[in-house]
Parts: structure tokens; C-alpha cells; sequence
């Protein structure tokens, strides 16, 4: 993350300040579930009430794929299978000692982190009584490294958000045994292969309210979304590569192997993206969405674009 006005280590050495003196760092942070985040974020919330992942809470672990994936991986529910939970559930706890329990399906902390940690930070705009927009500018990059440093995934970091949505899209979450991941595969657990953040982002789950109209749902230019296709791509493809080392199953590999080479085609568009494609690691993706920052990309991979009307 590059913040303004203060500089990183200051930024990085203030946030552990803050955190320590704010609020009770968790030994292990947890979900509080997306009724915390709905007084300050109820366009969002309404957003999220329309989407598969909201009407999923109630229909994935009913149906005839669903059981026979949680059987071929040895267990018997998927609310209480630490595997599936991590992507299919959000798992809420009142406080840092109680038991988490599946709340909702994939919901705000699921994109932007366990908020235990982080949620006053995020909330405290300079003091008691201190509105949004009387922050000043220095406390607002205060804020946001201390809100990172805490565990927040802001949504201005698009590489990370990006990356989250590969770990469950890509079937290629790291903290699962490759062995399972494979195993769910083998059972027909649903993989797309071109999975595509664009058309996955800026459909039924966009949620882009910004000041100073904060009731709009903004739409991206189409310079933005070519950005944010490139930002998708590299993610997609230094997950992809991570992930083939999970596991030794051929039918694993060849969908991962999949998943690269349609991201390295895609990426064949973009000059910029040659050391990437040479070789995929987070900082050569970094680097490429360092230099591409401010670039009109609509030209190279506005052809590549999903149409609207192909957005989920």
C-alpha cells in the first residue's frame, strides 16, 4: 500500500502504536458478522442481501453436489467442516472466547478481513465527536495503515482483493491440504476455469458508494475496468501457478494449469506484463500494477472486456 503525506515506515510504526493503544489485539482475530458493518454500510448491505452469496447461507449444504463433496472429503456438514466454512460461510463470534458459528454466507469480513481487530480503527475518525468528513488528511493515512496492519483488506488495495477472490474461486485457498483440494475436485466440486474478476465484480455484487453522492452505485469507466481486468488476470495467474504445487493430482494440476494459461493470454495484451508472465509471484504483480497505475489500458485490453450483460 502507498500512502501520502506521511511516510511508510512512520505509517507502519504509528498503526502498531495505535492498535496497541485502541483496542485489544485478539491472539487470533474473528468475524463479528455483517449486522456490525450495516449501520455505516446500509447500501452495501443491501447490495450483498441480493447476491448468490446471501441465498447460498440457506441452499448450498442442501443440495445433491454439496453432500457429496463434504462426503468425498470425510466429513459429514459443511457448516462444521473447517474446509468448507472457509469459504462458504461467514463464521461469527460475540467476543474472542466463544465458539464461531456460520452466520451468513461469504459476507463483508470475508472480502475485508476479520474485523475484531480492526473495526474501532476503522471507525475512529480523529476523536469522540469527530465526523468522516472533518477528518483531517494526515489521521485519514493514519487510519488506514493502522486499519491494514490490524487485518483489513481495503478495497483500494484491488491486488488484494483480487488475490481473496482467487483462494475460493480458484479452488486454490492455501490453507487447505492439496490432497482435499484434490478430492473435492474429483468429487465435482464446481471449478471455472476463466473465472474473470470483472464479470464477477461489477454485476449483482458491485457495491462502489463513494462520497460525495453516497447513495449512487458508482459504474466503472472503462479505464477502470481495464485496470481492474489486467490487476484480475495477475492475481488469477500467481494463484494458478501457487497452486500447482498444492497438490499431485493430474485432473488438480490441469485445471490449475488452466487457469495460467488463460491469464497468460489475457496478459499477452498488456506490454507491461511481460516479467510477470516470465514469472508470477505477488511482486512482480505488485510491480506491474505499480507501473500500469494512471494508464488508460482500454485500447489494449478493452477487446478482452466482458460485455454488461455477462456480469454474475
Amino acid at each position: 500500500m502507498r500512502l501520502t503525506g506521511i511516510g511508510f515506515a512512520a505509517s507502519i510504526a504509528f498503526a502498531v502504536a495505535f492498535i496497541a493503544s485502541t483496542v485489544g489485539v485478539s491472539a487470533e482475530p474473528y468475524k463479528q458478522g455483517p449486522k456490525v458493518c450495516e449501520e455505516c454500510h446500509r447500501s452495501e448491505v443491501e447490495v450483498w442481501e441480493g447476491t448468490q452469496h446471501f441465498a447460498s447461507f440457506k441452499t448450498v449444504h442442501k443440495s445433491d453436489l454439496g453432500k457429496k463433496v463434504i462426503k468425498a472429503i470425510g466429513e459429514k456438514s459443511m457448516k462444521k467442516s473447517e474446509v468448507c466454512t472457509q469459504c462458504h460461510y461467514t463464521m461469527v463470534q460475540k467476543d474472542a472466547d466463544a465458539k464461531a458459528k456460520p452466520k451468513a454466507g461469504p459476507s463483508c469480513e470475508s472480502c475485508h478481513g476479520a474485523s475484531s481487530d480492526w473495526f474501532k480503527i476503522h471507525n475512529d475518525y480523529g476523536g469522540a465527536g469527530v465526523k468522516r468528513e472533518d477528518e483531517t488528511p494526515e489521521h485519514k493515512a493514519e487510519r488506514i495503515a493502522a486499519a491494514a496492519a490490524a487485518g483489513m483488506n481495503w478495497p483500494h488495495d484491488k491486488y488484494g482483493v483480487a488475490e481473496n477472490c482467487n483462494e475460493c474461486h480458484g479452488l486454490a485457498n492455501p490453507n487447505i491440504p492439496g490432497e482435499t483440494l484434490a478430492a473435492m475436485l474429483d468429487a465435482g466440486h464446481p471449478t471455472v476455469p476463466d473465472w474473470e474478476l470483472v464479470r464477477y465484480s461489477q454485476g449483482t455484487v458491485r457495491h462502489r458508494f463513494y462520497p460525495p453522492n453516497m447513495t449512487e452505485n458508482a459504474v466503472m469507466t472503462p479505464a477502470e475496468l481495464a485496470e481492474l481486468y489486467v490487476i484480475g488476470q495477475a492475481a488469477k495467474l500467481v494463484s494458478a501457478t501457487q497452486a500447482m504445487g498444492q497438490s499431485d493430482s493430474p485432473k488438480y494440476k490441469e485445471f490449475q494449469e488452466a487457469r495460467a494459461a488463460a491469464a497468460k493470454e489475457a496478459l499477452g495484451a498488456v506490454s507491461a506484463a511481460a516479467d510477470l508472465i516470465a514469472n508470477p509471484t505477488e511482486e512482480t504483480a505488485r510491480a506491474l500494477i505499480d507501473s500500469i497505475k494512471g494508464t488508460d489500458l482500454s485500447g489494449e485490453v478493452g477487446p478482452l472486456l466482458p460485455s454488461p450483460d455477462s456480469y454474475k
